[in-house]
């Protein structure tokens, strides 16, 4: 999506055993110390932190599309204010824009310069607790097309004398140069597909050991090109064994630079029009035995973004609830043939609450973290507020379990209220289970109640710290606000 307004998008045209209970009444919350960064890997399904404790995100969107690129103090890329900001909120990971006109605005000149620009960014992050997704981010490809993401030289065909661009995302639909563009990346013609894993090595190299760095993905919302009437409207098996093929590549060039980096990958965007993805179906299923893939996937809804920007009627809002439910199904088939962890990536794109609250709800009863578009900064001439006030702020701003020392079961948050409850089956860990608590639902304190266990950490403290009795099998924590 765009990162100043999120614009149409192409949809718009197309219990358990309990040892013991304890009680635990805190005052106010104070501030959140950030939490030491580390390195975060892939186990199983899911994203585990030193101690093999199970990790679950709550972050936002920072994508800079215009150049110089991730520039401070413009008002848009996020600085140390931010990220104490974005920590104050018990944010813990952002999505950062990565352009691969940045990288490489020359064929095989890799700027230097740029690479510094997001490392210093990262560093800032990683500072405040929080981890960062390095994201290859284009939509329409190039600006070439009125957009942003490939550099000039890497778009072959360019458009048609006389050929019309209604601008993103309807080009993608409408036009041929940019469909076979696409199609010409997918074949790696001119080897502008080895140009662009040599642009994304580099940026591993600079960031390889970063504790910081949370992985990078691959591509953002990848268009077919040519092939895409074949995917609509029960997705595109042939295309799709394709677009894998060249995940596989581009993953082992991210190796090259950092052979500890978990990788990405996103499937087409027609998966934001409720069109499923064959990417690891028979006979391709092999390929994601490699450890640390991740599955990224936007969660958005046609029927509200026609609503809000197409000026149609708004009853169609209401059809929203169909199409999330479609999207996090064949999520689901995706994690029943992988196993891998996932992501949430991009979600929201309208400052509404309601439609936020759609993507979160799913999240929490499946588990999955996410990353809300789009959070712009503090900072510069033309900075933003803080955008977690209000409704939106009490649905971003959650409280929930950070680290888990053992298996998440379930999760529930009440975004009126702030009432939370948890419950997971303990492991033995070297460290505790962590639940950081929202800093907008408790203006007079909360009250933790824990069954299984026991609370270790101080009054008033933001992070609440348990500790599973001996004999648990399973812990349950409810959070509720005082008065």
């Amino acid at each position: 999506m765009r990162a100043l307004t999120p614009g149409v998008r192409w949809a718009a045209v197309v219990a358990a055993t309990v040892a013991l209970a304890f009680g635990t009444t805190v005052t106010e919350p104070a501030s959140a110390d950030p939490a030491p960064i580390s390195r975060l890997t892939v186990r199983g399904s899911s994203f585990v932190d030193e101690y093999g404790r199970v990790v679950l995100l709550h972050g936002v969107n920072n994508v800079d599309k215009d150049a110089p690129y991730v520039t401070p103090g413009d008002g848009l890329t996020v600085t140390a204010r931010d990220a104490e900001l974005l920590a104050r909120h018990g944010f813990t990971a952002v999505r950062l824009g990565v352009e691969f006109a940045g990288l490489m605005p020359e064929r095989g000149h890799i700027d230097h310069d740029y690479i510094e620009r997001l490392a210093r960014t990262v560093d800032a992050l990683g500072r405040a607790g929080i981890h960062v997704l390095l994201d290859d981010h284009q939509d329409s490809m190039s600006a070439v097309f009125g957009s942003n993401g490939f550099p000039a030289w890497a778009v072959d065909p360019k458009p048609f004398p006389g050929e019309p661009n209604p601008g993103w995302p309807l080009n993608s639909a409408t036009m041929l140069s940019l469909n076979l563009a696409w199609t010409n990346f997918w074949n790696n013609s001119g080897g502008v597909t080895d140009r662009l894993g040599d642009a994304l090595s580099a940026l591993a190299a600079r960031l390889r050991g970063n504790p910081a760095v949370l992985g990078y993905e691959v591509l953002n919302e990848p268009w077919p090109g040519v092939a895409y009437p074949t995917c609509i409207p029960l997705g595109c098996p042939k295309f799709d064994a394709q677009y894998q093929g060249v995940h596989e590549r581009l993953t082992r060039r991210i190796r090259e630079g950092d052979p500890a980096a978990t990788v990405l990958w996103e499937p087409n965007v027609l998966w934001n029009e409720t069109i499923p993805t064959h990417i690891a179906e028979p006979p391709l299923t092999p390929a994601l035995t490699d450890p640390s893939i991740v599955f990224s996937f936007h969660d958005y809804c046609t029927f509200n973004e026609a609503a809000i920007y197409l000026g149609l009627p708004p009853e169609l809002i209401g059809l929203c609830d169909v199409q999330h439910d479609r999207t996090w199904s064949n999520y689901e088939a995706v994690a029943a043939r992988t196993g891998i962890p996932a992501l949430v990536t991009e979600f929201g794109g309208d400052a509404r609450a309601d439609t936020a609250a759609r993507t979160l709800d799913r999240a929490d009863r499946h588990l999955v973290g996410w990353m809300w578009w789009h959070y712009n900064s503090i900072d510069g001439p033309t900075a933003h507020p803080d955008p977690f006030t209000g409704d939106l702020g009490r649905q971003l701003v959650r409280t929930y379990p950070r680290a888990t020392a053992g298996t998440p079961l379930s999760l529930t948050f009440d975004a009126k209220t702030g009432e939370t409850h948890y419950r997971y089956r303990p492991e033995k860990r070297a460290a505790p289970t962590e639940i950081i608590t929202s800093d907008l639902h408790y203006p007079h304190g909360y009250t933790v109640d824990v069954r299984g266990g026991r609370v270790t950490s101080a009054s008033g403290s933001r992070v609440i710290t348990i500790a599973a009795a001996a004999d648990a099998q399973v812990v349950e924590v409810t959070v509720t606000a005082r008065g």
